[in-house]
């Protein structure tokens, strides 16, 4: 029987990262996590300070290079590590640790240009917040986005005020829907983060946040559980205060929920996440990440549900 569902390659039921890199480019794609040495404006009292609760010490940015090689090296080391998996590959050079549009443009420049006409590359991508996109940046990425594909990944985690401020995350969701807006009035393609399992959301809640991200005028979406790490701050005070953290069968079922409300032609370039073995501390069941997947698929499967059946 074949696939019911347009945007996949395989018995996936969402339209995904493998399909739409495989179409753009005719090739195996690697993103390469690289460590630009930015900070961030919840870190260094702009906005806060302590970063977001969640967050680890190295920025969310756990498997990029080390920040003690200049990028070219982290690049280089990783690449060709890579290389030996997938000989044919090229990369996407991946700015993934703290906020990588929190500086003048100039610095920006120094960080992506020397990716534009690097051998074997085809594209950056820029993790970031949007309280620090603005036009004068938005506008130089768009520039970029002429020589090389530039994808933009910005984080919400949740749409709802409260769970943000209760994690520290010192930016509300009508920031981050201007931030969205000058980014896409400037062509940039936009791949949004969110997070299951935030403190006290309710499923209801994170069903919401995702229909809300559905309406959006977005292009990607990234899913992924709420990781407790060791050392940072949410750990701290989860000891002090545990609150519940969800279930494996709970989070699968919620995700083809929200599979449900966002529109197929969104990529969904993640549905869980990795953290790293050492550092975890829950949820443990997060750690088999092809089993997620497998559930998620026969979950759908069994219920005949695609993405973007409840639009």
């Amino acid at each position: 029987m074949n696939n019911p569902f347009p945007y996949s390659f395989d018995n996936k039921r969402y339209h995904t990262y493998n399909y739409f890199l495989k179409t753009r480019y005719h090739k195996k794609i690697a993103k390469v996590a690289l460590n630009a040495d930015f900070t961030c404006p919840n870190r260094d009292g702009k906005v806060g300070v302590g970063g977001c609760l969640f967050c680890s010490e190295s920025g969310s940015g756990d498997f990029a290079g080390n920040v003690n090689d200049s990028l070219t090296m982290q690049f280089d080391k990783q690449a060709q590590m890579m290389l030996h998996k997938w000989p044919e590959a090229s990369f996407i050079a991946y700015f993934q640790a703290f906020t990588n549009t929190y500086a003048p443009v100039a610095v920006l420049k120094s960080r992506f240009e020397p990716f534009v006409d690097k051998e074997n590359v085809v594209g950056i991508a820029i993790a970031t917040r949007a309280d620090c996109i603005t036009e004068e940046i938005a506008s130089y990425l768009e520039d970029l986005n002429t020589r090389t594909d530039v994808y933009i990944e910005l984080g919400l985690q949740t749409i709802h005020d409260e769970s943000a401020k209760r994690v520290n995350r010192g930016e509300d969701f009508a920031t981050f829907k201007k931030g969205l807006a000058i980014l896409r009035q400037h062509h940039l393609e936009v791949c949004v983060h969110i997070i299951n399992g935030l403190p006290y959301e309710s499923e209801e809640m994170m069903l919401e946040t995702a229909k809300a991200v559905g309406q959006l005028d977005i292009q990607a979406l990234k899913i992924h559980s709420l990781y407790l790490m060791k050392h940072a701050p949410l750990y701290y005070q989860y000891l002090k205060e545990p609150f519940p953290i969800m279930s494996r069968d709970a989070y699968i079922h919620l995700v083809v929920k929200q599979l449900e409300y966002i529109p197929a032609n969104i990529v969904i370039e993640r549905l869980t996440g990795d953290a790293p073995g050492d550092d975890l501390y829950e949820p443990q069941w997060s750690r088999n990440k092809t089993t997620i997947l497998n559930d998620i698929d026969k979950l759908m499967k069994a219920h005949d549900i695609i993405q973007g059946d409840k639009l």
